[in-house]
């Protein structure tokens, strides 16, 4: 029995030697690996009070929230745990109505300023003359990129792009990019109906 006890402790030693040749080294930190596909567009269905193209990649959710309107939803890109939140007021030729809605716009980007490092506003204009006020958030924010168009009088659309993950957001910077770049050409061809 002791020699039994005495082979195996001697086998133990030898493997213990055997896996203990090479030196250790800390690996390098990695980052995520992302494959993103070629920009693809389609058309918003007829059943919006506007049109524009928007990804492939993505599919329609209606908004799940308690207080969703009508034409409030979300294009969800699965692939990329990204969703765009797009909502929508009709103004009615109502003055407040817009200045309410403007207002709203602006406070909902301010609530990031508690984890923004930076919010760069820049105004937009389209190729058919709709003027777009657009935000970029630096920092751990929740939503990199917001904006709002309207035409003043009877219109007034706004959105905001979120992720379903915890990934730090230097690491979704290409997915950032990657979306802002699809919502960029859905508001280059908004058209109101």
């Amino acid at each position: 029995m002791k020699l039994i006890k005495y082979l195996l402790l001697l086998s133990f030693g030898f493997f213990l030697l055997l896996a203990c040749e090479e030196s250790y080294y800390p690996k390098p930190k990695g980052f995520n690996r992302i494959d993103l596909p070629e920009h693809a567009f389609q058309p918003l269905p007829d059943s919006f009070p506007f049109s524009f193209e928007y990804s492939q990649h993505a599919k329609i959710l209606p908004d799940s929230s308690f207080i969703h309107e009508r034409y409030w939803f979300a294009l969800f890109y699965p692939e990329m745990v990204a969703e765009v939140h797009i909502t929508y007021k009709a103004l009615n030729n109502n003055r407040d109505s817009l200045r309410t809605n403007i207002d709203d716009a602006y406070k909902l980007t301010s609530k990031h300023q508690i984890k923004a490092t930076s919010i760069e506003e820049t105004i937009l204009v389209t190729p058919s003359g709709k003027t777009v006020s657009v935000a970029e958030l630096e920092g751990d924010v929740p939503s990199q990129f917001q904006f709002y168009t309207t035409d003043s009088t009877t219109h007034f659309l706004r959105g905001a792009l979120y992720f379903r993950t915890s990934t730090e957001n230097d690491s979704l910077a290409p997915v950032i990019e990657y979306v802002k770049k699809d919502i960029i050409h859905a508001l280059n061809t908004l058209e109101w109906n």
